[in-house]
């Protein structure tokens, strides 16, 4: 059968009642017998991009009522309704159904016309598809290729977006011959082309190139410097990130949009240099961000706590007006008490929260349990939220939030319940939750327990080295010396390595 897709007619139908509820501001718009206008559905699949269940039945009823079909005196509304689907496809979870649905076209329009012309693809097509070869979860990189060559024989080789668009896709699959090759190819390069480079470089850690393509770029833009200093963030070079937005502002005369302030603060706070903090937060002051940014003054808040600047967070926090503060601005000074192991000041921001009629989520729910835990406050304190969070605002508990409790417990000496607790946790989320039990072996002396929990975790993850360490050194703790000796021989004959700890100072 033609259709790639195999919905059928009632399928279409009963996605009226679906879509209607889905789409309230669409509602009237939806009704059985009616046609939706291509107007209205090129608004609906503009609304629900991301959304996959209702691009499926959007799908089917466009192909079931034809107005998937392609005729002579309607192509441009037909395409303008494709190329949306298309683009919804390939920047979703399924990017190889845009393949599918391009593939379902070619063979409606051939079937319908006579003449056997060549459907009306436009560039928008060609780069929609290459987006979809582009997208992570895309299966194989053959279709791209096949695709590039396809643009050529239709006369896109000199389509700046289409050739941008391949650049990207070469990029993304870790190709940078191709990728170059394409560049260099073409006669025309706008700012995008050259950021697409830029960016596929630095996502690859070739900082060098990156930087290379940086300098010889005719027209630097402020989103070519932020793209490498959030890529020199991200990798934990905090110096090479904050010398290059230096440059970017002292040399260039770039201003920073809020996208690089965002991406420059944790290389602030992770060179851990307070008076550095200091510095941005008030060249972000002189150029506007902090009234009118709630991201920018949240990322203040938390790269004054993890700069080690809790007074000045807790400063910053309440110049902000309440009317601005939102659930984020919250969770990062709950957590930066917590972080401080400042439980009482973080419980009681947190009922400041509730009274502002603040709902907490999950994050809010781990900073003020774990300010319990490290704060020091009472078993009773710990399980109030932690049953609030269940009974009252309805969060049920991930390995985060039982791996508080279990830290809660084991700081209390309580090991035999926190391993009872650990046991309950998924099996996919317990290396944590042992780990973090078996440090408390440690503290404890609890050799026997040690190495239950050292079993369950090289059934795990066999080839982490501090656990057979930190068992070996309990083992001698409790006088087991043959036992602890066994354990180092393990490491030997399973090509275990102790990895070294580092410091962020130099």
């Amino acid at each position: 059968m033609f259709l790639l897709y195999s919905w059928r007619r009632t399928t279409a139908l009963r996605s009226y009642t679906i879509i209607k509820h889905s789409c309230s501001s669409y509602s009237t718009l939806v009704s059985d017998g009616n046609i939706i206008s291509i107007q209205h559905f090129h608004s609906l699949l503009h609304k629900n991009e991301s959304n996959l269940r209702i691009i499926h039945q959007l799908h089917s009823h466009i192909t079931t009522s034809g107005l998937l079909l392609l005729h002579q005196k309607q192509n441009s509304g037909k395409i303008f309704l494709f190329n949306p689907l298309l683009r919804c496809y390939s920047l979703g979870e399924t990017p190889l159904r845009a393949y599918f649905l391009y593939d379902q076209l070619q063979r409606l329009h051939f079937l319908s016309d006579h003449n056997k012309r060549l459907p009306p693809f436009d560039s928008f097509t060609y780069l929609f598809l290459l987006k979809a070869s582009s997208n992570p979860r895309f299966p194989s990189s053959l279709l791209g290729i096949g695709l590039h060559g396809l643009t050529l024989k239709l006369g896109f080789e000199f389509h700046v977006y289409v050739q941008t668009a391949l650049v990207g896709m070469y990029l993304v699959g870790g190709d940078m011959i191709d990728a170059y090759r394409v560049f260099d190819e073409m006669p025309e390069r706008n700012p995008v082309t050259w950021n697409v480079m830029i960016t596929g470089l630095t996502n690859m850690g070739e900082f060098g190139k990156a930087l290379f393509f940086l300098e010889k770029m005719p027209n630097r833009t402020v989103v070519s410097w932020t793209t490498i200093i959030d890529g020199y963030a991200r990798v934990n070079k905090p110096k090479e990130a904050i010398l290059l937005f230096s440059r970017m502002v002292a040399c260039d005369a770039i201003m920073p949009n809020e996208v690089t302030i965002l991406a420059i603060l944790p290389a602030v706070w992770n060179f851990g240099d307070q008076k550095m903090c200091g510095s941005v937060h008030a060249y972000v002051r002189k150029r506007g961000f902090v009234p009118w940014d709630i991201r920018v003054t949240n990322s203040l808040i938390d790269a004054y706590a993890k700069s080690g600047c809790i007074q000045n967070a807790l400063k910053f926090f309440m110049e902000v007006p309440n009317e601005r503060k939102n659930l984020v601005s919250w969770t990062t000074m709950i957590s930066a008490f917590a972080m401080h192991g400042m439980g009482r000041e973080a419980v009681s921001m947190f009922e400041d929260m509730e009274r502002f009629g603040l709902k907490p989520n999950r994050v809010t729910m781990v900073s003020v349990l774990n300010a319990c835990s490290h704060g020091g406050l009472a078993e009773e304190e710990f399980l109030e939220f932690f049953n609030k969070m269940v009974n009252k605002y309805k969060i049920m508990p991930d390995v985060k939030h039982y791996g508080c409790l279990v830290d809660m417990l084991r700081r209390k000496g309580r090991l035999e319940e926190a391993e009872k607790i650990a046991l309950e946790i998924p099996i996919d989320q317990k290396a944590v939750v042992w780990r973090m039990l078996l440090g408390a072996c440690s503290v404890y002396d609890d050799a026997e327990m040690a190495e239950r929990i050292t079993r369950k975790l090289m059934e795990l993850e066999g080839s982490h080295g501090g656990d057979y360490v930190l068992m070996s050194n309990i083992f001698c703790g409790t006088g087991r010396f043959s036992d602890a000796q066994r354990f180092r021989k393990l490491m030997d004959v399973r090509g275990v390595v102790k990895h070294a700890g580092h410091s962020q100072l130099t």
